[in-house]
């Protein structure tokens, strides 16, 4: 993909999506980051339903330690690793105290220090909290950058690294949110919804997936029991997602 496809394709998203924000609730940065430490390997959705009965009772590293590991842990067990969380927001709360007057630091390294924080969580704070133009990956993201062909690569480092130089200048510090809300939303694992995509004629994934009624873009093939399997089932998935789109 070259620099006038990547300018367009963000361009595009920018478009769909003029002012991108986490789908993560929190009102300060130190909310932020631990809602960024709960969500590794949950769903925003789950950390969502947890904080909105966290932060009203504890939303400061002062606040959390006064309830303790144990409260803690009652208000944010429906998440996975429920436990193992805990333990990292009470001793990150005990750091940001003891290192950082309280206050959540804007400089990587002090942040891949805190408890539970790896280079991902802290990409995230840096370009929501401080602005800081840097692209975490996830698996959104990683689905996407490969799909479309913007950063073709075998693990998630190296899509961040080659996604940062690719990106161009004007739309690096919003990428983040334009490519992870777009991997949730459109261009999902099992079911892309192709036929609506704003950035298809730039994207790479072959397979896509037809709206109802239309013939796959991809030619079927096999044997004749297969291919009329095949074809069954990309019928089932197209008029599945015309159901959904109806209802909403």
């Amino acid at each position: 993909m070259n620099l006038a496809q990547r300018t367009e394709l963000y361009r595009r998203l920018a478009a769909v999506n003029p002012n991108p924000r986490s789908d993560l609730q929190y009102s300060n940065d130190f909310e932020l980051l631990v809602a960024v430490v709960l969500s590794a390997q949950a769903t925003d959705v789950s950390v969502n339903k947890a904080t909105a009965r966290l932060w009203p009772v504890a939303n400061t590293p002062q606040a959390i330690l006064a309830l303790g590991e144990a409260r803690l842990r009652d208000y944010i067990k429906t998440i996975g690793l429920y436990q193992t969380k805990a333990k990292n927001v009470i001793k990150l709360c005990e750091q940001l105290i003891a290192l950082h007057g309280g206050r959540v630091p804007n400089d990587r390294k002090a942040l891949e220090a805190l408890p539970g924080v790896g280079s991902k969580t802290a990409s995230v704070v840096l370009n929501v909290a401080f602005g800081v133009p840097t692209i975490a990956v996830d698996t959104h993201i990683f689905r996407v950058a490969n799909r479309t062909g913007l950063a073709p690569e075998k693990t998630a480092d190296k899509v961040a690294a080659k996604l940062e130089k690719v990106t161009p200048k004007e739309y690096l510090l919003n990428a983040h949110h334009w490519l992870i809300l777009h991997g949730r939303y459109l261009c999902k694992a099992r079911s892309p919804e192709c036929w609506r995509c704003s950035i298809v004629e730039f994207c790479k994934y072959k397979p896509k997936t037809p709206a109802a009624g239309e013939a796959p873009s991809k030619p079927l093939k096999g044997k004749p029991v297969a291919r009329k399997t095949a074809a069954r089932k990309a019928g089932k998935v197209a008029s599945k997602t015309a159901r959904k789109t109806a209802a909403r």
